[in-house]
């Protein structure tokens, strides 16, 4: 993804009918903003339908609603895109109309067909907000497939994160309840984690090899070995590195044998679900085995691999890692409550890797090391709520808002954890020089992994395959609050939270007491949840 990621700076076009809902301000109450239009070849109608979300509280709105807008119009009007078939539809499976997918950005040149920010931005949000484009998003990194028997996720050098496309695709299901999509996804997601199976499970440790989920760059590692010859911020270009097994990547594929799982279950095939299970179960044990700390209570970074330091852990911590490890379940309640309790923030929030490697500092922090990718932080917010800290949630939420209202409400790629600025760090090359890195504007995952904050950490909803939970984390002293509008399945939703924490005191569909905060999946019509918090 990110070698093929250049510093060109060239904004998209706005989607029409975004454009517009976003000049007139994105959400206005008590009505969906009407679909976006793609101003290309065709003009292919986008189908959105987005929630309204309002806090009582002025200050809180302020602060924190007017930025969920500014994540809306990101999504919709600047990184929704025509999706060329040449480019996006090798395997046959975009649909037109609508013919739009989400793009990675605005400041990269075109094409954008990466793996890990198709997946990420379907799962995040987009998927839940507009589901034929959140499908698109998902088939257009999926390539014919050669020697396979049918369509896998692309074969690119970035091998180690394709798997996350079945996390996405899986919550793809979850929120639509399509079949269809359910069926091809699964023969997609099963072949690609054959071939990554086949090539990179190391039998002695029973975890997968390959460089972090989302460190691409050679800034996110201790010093490497500096070969003559090598001059390059990619990974993989460095010996070894294809042998590391970290932390984010292992959690990453106990999460994708866990949505095989799902799907397998759904689709009938309860032998193939069996072994994805115990698959799963296999590998959140090495996990445990191999990078757990018990002296420091938290997860360590990654084992070395046939480098000088073999079978050595290296004990950084690595935000991602511990964000999915909670989001995946490979931590248990016991290893959540301590990880979250020990983990390092910086000034403007949960950072890539921390502390520093050796070769950078404050001043010169390295791109995939002391920086806040609002993606990570983002996630690791998420997993405070699942984890029931709606103190961390808070924080999570608060400084990511307060990074993107420091820039006019745009999402930018990445910011300096110290200054909050917007900084693309420092990478190196073959030399040890270090090179300054831009960061881009108008960056999908940003804006996508806030709108996860509010979807699935404040609202705490749970797409589930017999219907939709809902586990909010609601901190103290942001008043009540409501998101209206909300389109799940055939369901149009109003929820209402009041109260404070993450502890549901009262539930209430319709004007009718509910015995728990959950609606059946196959439900219909518009509903209006009102959920009482009382404590955590």
């Amino acid at each position: 993804m990110a070698a093929a990621r250049g510093n060109t700076s060239r904004r998209g076009f706005l989607a029409a009918g975004a454009a517009a809902a976003g000049a007139a301000g994105l959400g206005v109450a008590g009505a969906a903003a009407p679909p976006a239009e793609a101003a290309t070849s065709g003009r292919r109608r986008v189908e959105y339908v987005l929630p309204t979300l309002t806090f009582d509280a002025s200050a809180v709105q302020d602060e924190l609603g007017t930025v969920y807008d500014s994540a809306l119009t990101d999504v919709v009007g600047i990184n929704t895109t025509y999706a060329v078939p040449a480019t996006y539809d090798k395997a046959g499976l975009v649909s037109y109309p609508p013919g739009t997918l989400v793009r990675a950005g605005g400041g990269y040149p075109e094409p954008q067909r990466w793996t890990r920010d198709a997946a990420i931005n379907a799962w995040s949000a987009v998927s839940l907000l507009g589901p034929s484009v959140g499908e698109n998003t998902l088939w257009s990194v999926v390539d014919p497939g050669k020697g396979e028997t049918g369509p896998v996720v692309q074969q690119d050098n970035q091998w180690w994160d394709q798997i996350v496309w079945a996390v996405g695709a899986w919550n793809h299901y979850l929120v639509t309840g399509d079949h269809d999509f359910l069926a091809d996804a699964y023969g997609v997601a099963s072949r690609t984690l054959a071939l990554r199976k086949a090539q990179n499970l190391n039998a002695s440790t029973g975890l997968f090899q390959g460089p972090g989920y989302m460190n691409d760059g050679i800034a996110g590692y201790p010093a490497p070995p500096w070969t003559s010859g090598i001059d390059s911020s990619f990974v993989l270009d460095y010996p070894h590195t294809d042998e590391l097994m970290v932390l984010s990547t292992n959690c990453l594929y106990h999460g994708a044998h866990l949505a095989l799982e799902g799907m397998a279950t759904a689709l009938g095939h309860h032998a193939a679900a069996a072994g994805y299970r115990k698959a799963a179960a296999s590998l959140r044990s090495a996990i445990d085995r191999h990078l757990w700390r018990e002296d420091a209570g938290t997860y360590g970074y990654f084992v070395h691999g046939g480098d000088a330091g073999k079978g050595h852990l290296d004990t950084s911590q690595e935000g991602a890692g511990l964000a999915l490890a909670v989001l995946f379940g490979v931590a248990d309640r016991r290893r959540t409550r301590l990880l979250l309790d020990g983990a390092h923030w910086q000034p403007h929030g949960i950072v890539n890797v921390w502390p520093h490697f050796e070769r950078f500092s404050d001043d010169r922090p390295g791109r995939h090391n002391v920086m806040v990718w609002p993606m990570v932080h983002s996630m690791f917010g998420h997993a405070a709520a699942r984890g029931g800290r709606t103190d961390l949630f808070a924080r999570a939420v608060t400084e990511l808002a307060a990074l993107v209202k420091g820039t006019g409400g745009s999402f930018y790629e990445l910011y300096h954890s110290v200054t909050g600025k917007v900084d693309g760090g420092w990478q190196t090359g073959g030399s040890g020089t270090l090179t300054h890195f831009d960061s881009q504007p108008d960056q999908a995952w940003s804006a996508t992994g806030y709108l996860r904050l509010i979807h699935h950490g404040l609202f705490g909803l749970r797409p589930a395959a017999d219907g939709l939970r809902i586990e909010p984390s609601l901190p103290k002293g942001w008043g009540d609050v409501r998101l209206r509008g909300l389109a799940y399945r055939d369901m149009t939703l109003d929820i209402e939270l009041t109260g404070a924490g993450d502890r549901v005191h009262a539930c209430v569909v319709d004007g009718r007491r509910a015995r728990t905060a959950s609606l059946p999946a196959h439900g219909g019509g518009h509903h209006t949840v009102r959920i009482a918090l009382a404590g955590s």
